[in-house]
């Protein structure tokens, strides 16, 4: 079972019995924050790419990329070695080096604000950045109603009731609805993070890389 958009909408009004002209007006919204909460909630390496720049000397700030969800690795390459940077929160890259003058090569990173990355030591030299990281792909409400996205393809079930969720909370249902709509959001979540692991350590073991430890 897939959904295309047109017809995840219909299923959300089918189960909620509501064609109100301002419930239909906020399907997309019920639908967008669904995925917000997939995406926050799983890490999909479907949706993990790479991006490359520069750090600068004497500038301890990069930009966050407009797509960016979560890390999965922030390196830097110094005469064809490359380290990888452990992610903190910036009080303590603050506490790390009080003096920002303090400079080398950097060892920390933690978001600054919103658009910006952080590093500690501030660079010393230019340095070369990749940072791999998981993405927020394009909404299904973003296209046709005839569109679909691998959300509303390999996980409908989470996509379904994620938006009914939503759904009741606009329309204050019932809340016994709610609780079986939010179990029923909860066990998808769980077959989506199986079959990501799954997919991750089968490509892990082809590849000939250690598993990555589970939390």
């Amino acid at each position: 079972m897939s959904y295309t958009y047109a017809q995840l909408k219909t299923a959300i009004q089918d189960y909620t019995e509501n064609t109100e002209t301002s419930f239909v007006t906020n399907l997309p919204t019920f639908i967008k924050n669904a995925e917000q909460r997939i995406f926050k909630l799983v890490d999909l390496e479907v949706f993990r790419k790479n991006a490359t720049s520069t750090l600068s000397q004497n500038d301890p700030y990069l930009s966050v990329p407009t797509d960016y969800l979560a890390s999965f690795s922030f390196s830097v390459t110094s005469s064809s070695v490359k380290t990888f940077l452990l992610q903190k929160d910036v009080n303590y890259l603050q506490e790390y080096t009080p003096n920002p003058a303090t400079t080398g090569l950097p060892k920390y990173y933690a978001f600054f604000d919103i658009d910006n990355f952080i590093v500690a030591p501030t660079p010393d030299s230019n340095y070369a950045v990749e940072l791999h990281y998981y993405y927020r792909p394009a909404s299904l409400t973003a296209g046709a109603d005839s569109g679909n996205t691998w959300l509303s393809e390999n996980a409908p079930n989470a996509m379904l009731y994620g938006s009914l969720v939503e759904a009741y909370t606009y329309m204050k249902g019932e809340q016994d609805l709610m609780v079986v709509y939010e179990k029923q959001f909860q066990e998808a979540l769980s077959r989506i993070k199986d079959l990501a692991e799954a997919r991750e350590n089968s490509d892990a073991y082809r590849r000939g890389l250690p598993e990555r430890p589970r939390t």
